[in-house]
């Protein structure tokens, strides 16, 4: 980088230091600047949810830069890095590892796969197999790998980055809804504004400098940000307003299946992380609202007929957003 040492972002806080959220927020979004142009949005669920803690798919069409955003966000972390790139041909083995004999110790030892790292790409991963898909189903509930009958822990922090092609459909599986609900949230970046293409082209055009990106973040300190968001306030209204919109969904005619207890869970989760890096220690109801598609979308399952009418998740939960009612603002800071 220029011969200049990389800075962490212990030189600037400490995960006890009350600044710490919009800094922290503020530093990722200045260092991934100089290769993501735009996405604030999209890059501040991807610090939610490592913060939460939880695992993002990241759906969009072909050249939307989903790969050059995930990669970025790996660099500026001081983590260890890891990218499966799926195919029909990849063998659970080839994610998770495999024991390998030695003819001279006579003894069997742990070949360890990509997903033992902090941040795994998995890089279309509805082109995988699913007997390859379902191996990531341990490591991303119960962050462990299971090998010829022994379990191995993978390392903490663990997240999960998946991306896939939501258009093209030869040679690819589509996910189980099993295996989706155990992303935290769906992230669906869309085109840049002609604004920010623009900008993109000028800045990165040429070459995407990911040698210049600073390093912020170690596990230690990601560890300890994630206890911090444990921490944040969230009053019995915001949960009875989870409750309440969990219930909405399962009431839908044009839902088959509504969202479950686990994804009340996710998002009252989620709500704290995000609450944490807006400066605040108290969940308010737009936390709650503002998470609500990424977090809910990809875990209704709509009845054919609306699928047909293509009628979006989202767009139902937008819906039922606007029907149930908010709980006053003074109770929830209380």
């Amino acid at each position: 980088m220029n011969g200049e040492p990389q800075t962490t972002l212990t030189q600037r806080l400490q995960p006890d230091d009350s600044p710490a959220r919009p800094v922290l927020l503020e530093a990722l979004l200045q260092e991934m600047g100089k290769v993501v142009i735009g996405r604030e949005r999209e890059i501040k669920l991807l610090l939610a949810a490592l913060l939460t803690p939880g695992h993002v798919l990241i759906e969009d069409l072909p050249g939307t830069g989903k790969t050059t955003m995930i990669k970025a966000f790996a660099k500026v972390l001081d983590c260890r890095f890891a990218r499966i790139q799926c195919t029909p041909d990849l063998l659970p083995s080839d994610v998770t590892g495999v024991s390998v004999f030695n003819p001279k110790t006579g003894e069997f030892s742990l070949r360890k796969g990509p997903v033992f790292t902090h941040l795994l790409l998995v890089d279309e991963i509805n082109r995988a197999l699913p007997r390859t898909q379902s191996c990531l189903l341990e490591c991303m509930e119960e962050e462990q790998v299971s090998i010829d009958g022994e379990t191995h822990p993978l390392p903490s922090p663990f997240m999960v980055l998946a991306t896939q092609n939501p258009v093209e459909m030869e040679g690819t599986f589509p996910l189980p809804e099993a295996q989706l609900d155990r992303f935290l949230m769906i992230v669906r970046p869309g085109y840049p504004s002609p604004e920010e293409e623009r900008l993109m082209l000028e800045k990165v055009g040429d070459r995407i400098p990911f040698d210049e990106l600073g390093r912020l973040l170690e596990p230690a300190h990601i560890m300890a940000l994630r206890e911090k968001c444990r921490t944040v306030r969230a009053h019995e209204s915001i949960a009875e307003y989870i409750t309440a919109l969990a219930a909405a969904t399962r009431n839908r005619p044009e839902v088959a299946v509504g969202a479950s207890p686990r994804a009340s869970k996710a998002l009252y989760k989620a709500a704290k992380a995000w609450a944490f890096l807006s400066g605040r220690d108290y969940v308010i109801p737009d936390d709650v609202k503002t998470l609500l598609p990424a977090v809910w979308s990809h875990r209704l399952i709509l009845e054919p007929e609306a699928r047909i009418r293509g009628t979006r998740a989202e767009q139902i939960l937008q819906e039922i957003a606007g029907e149930v009612n908010l709980p006053e603002e003074r109770v929830a800071r209380s």
